[in-house]
């Protein structure tokens, strides 16, 4: 590209720093052609959208995948600052973390696996297909010009199968202990002075990782089982009586047993949940002592919310502070729903699980690279809004009026175009000041139906 504008330099020179002269330019190339190219999300795809589909080294561009150096955790590292930075200071960070699927196959692929997938499964059947594990983290935005909270990825790790790890010969990591060792780098890079909650589904509940996010002084808050054991505080230890000092107190009732219970202090409160819908529920708290794999027991604050209609599951939930607001758990939990919708919109709109690199190193490195494409193109724009360039598509049978990720996206594209097709091509002259105006209009309008038509 002759010529990118500032809102888009702005977002990837940071990451200049991480390449050579002559490696940079070829990453920003594929970058920008990954950004601008539809369908299958491949280096010729890339070069193709660049105008480089007769360029004779194109191997080079992808050796820059899967021979040169790629400092992914650093890159992670800049990128989640830059998201940062969008977050008011004194407040706390809220990480959302959950595991997506990348369905491929192929003999190459050596850290495939057979996992379940969660799209194409439901309560009475279970699909399990071939494909990629991935761990994701990603940092929970609210940009000025959307109403919703973004989960925004920034961390995004293979977590290899346990058949490629023993073909390795290496010590297997479940997923929990990718996460632990995810938050304990997040903690590192913003040290003690910031506060950070870990948001996770019901996969997450495990008393390891609890303890380690205590431990690391990180707050989890979860999703625990309807038959989850809890347990009362210990009592007081009688003087002089021998023996260990208990860890526990008496079992209490599960949540299962609490909805059948009748006199107990049931509370109504109304939230927001996804899209903005209003519903009244009703909710009971308390804190305890939760008991979970063994582990010793965790003092945690428990909500048990439900729907009075009856038209939604109960739902209970845990804090390991024991001190957070009810308000509080609810919300976030429900905007970690946003993290899903990123899953499937970086296949929309990215092309996650279209690519088709077969060595190792190519494999660990596109996907998070389309994770965090992702997030900076709501950073780039977040700049563009500034300038009021991103408006809602409406359509006679659409009438949208909140942003979505697809105006960004094309914002975006249009802004790339125009700054090297529009800027580039078409010379001021005074003489045919009006044929010029008429040529940019005419251009931008054709800018408009290409990208309505992709």
């Amino acid at each position: 590209m002759d010529s990118l504008s500032n809102s888009i330099l702005s977002v990837l020179l940071p990451f200049s720093v991480l390449f050579s002269k002559p490696s940079w330019k070829k990453a920003l190339t594929l970058l920008l052609g990954t950004l601008l190219c539809k369908g299958k999300r491949t280096v010729c795809s890339a070069l193709r959208a660049m105008g480089l589909g007769c360029e004779p080294g194109f191997s080079k561009y992808h050796h820059l995948l899967n021979r040169s150096k790629m400092p992914l955790l650093q890159a992670a590292n800049i990128l989640f600052f830059m998201l940062q930075a969008l977050i008011p200071s004194g407040v706390p960070l809220i990480l959302y973390v959950d595991e997506t699927l990348e369905r491929r196959k192929g003999k190459k692929i050596k850290a495939k696996g057979f996992y379940r997938d969660a799209v194409r499964s439901s309560k009475s059947q279970i699909v399990k297909t071939s494909g990629l594990k991935w761990s994701v983290m990603a940092l929970s935005v609210r940009l000025p010009f959307m109403a919703r909270a973004l989960a925004l990825p920034f961390f995004t790790v293979l977590e290899p199968s346990k058949k490629c790890d023993e073909a390795k010969k290496r010590r297997h990591k479940t997923s929990i202990k990718w996460t632990s060792q995810m938050v304990a780098q997040v903690r590192r890079w913003v040290g003690k002075a910031r506060s950070l909650i870990l948001v996770g589904d019901g996969g997450y509940a495990v008393g390891q990782l609890a303890l380690d996010c205590i431990r690391m002084g990180v707050t989890l808050v979860t999703r625990l089982k309807m038959n989850a054991a809890i347990f009362d505080f210990p009592s007081e230890r009688t003087p002089g009586k021998r023996g260990r000092t208990p860890l526990k107190g008496g079992k209490l009732k599960n949540f299962k047993e609490m909805l059948s219970m009748k006199e107990l202090p049931w509370k109504e409160m109304e939230i927001i949940g996804y899209g903005g819908v209003k519903r009244l529920v009703r909710y009971i708290t308390n804190t305890c002592m939760w008991g979970a794999d063994g582990v010793i027991p965790i003092p945690i604050r428990w909500l048990l919310v439900v729907n009075p209609t009856g038209n939604l599951d109960p739902l209970p939930l845990m804090s390991t502070d024991p001190l957070l607001s009810v308000e509080d758990m609810i919300r976030m939990y429900i905007d970690r729903w946003s993290l899903e919708v990123t899953f499937e919109e970086t296949r929309e709109h990215l092309g996650v699980e279209t690519q088709r690199q077969w060595s190792d190193k190519s494999i660990a490195r596109m996907t998070p690279i389309l994770m965090g494409l992702y997030s900076l193109v709501c950073l780039m724009a977040c700049q563009l809004a500034q300038d009021d360039l991103i408006q809602p598509e409406k359509t006679v049978w659409h009438q949208k009026d909140a942003i979505t990720f697809s105006d960004m996206i094309r914002a975006v594209r249009l802004l790339v175009w125009k700054e090297n097709l529009i800027s580039r091509k078409v010379k001021k002259d005074p003489s045919r000041e009006n044929i010029t105006v008429e040529m940019k209009e005419w251009m931008e309008s054709i800018l408009q139906m290409v990208l309505q038509a992709a």
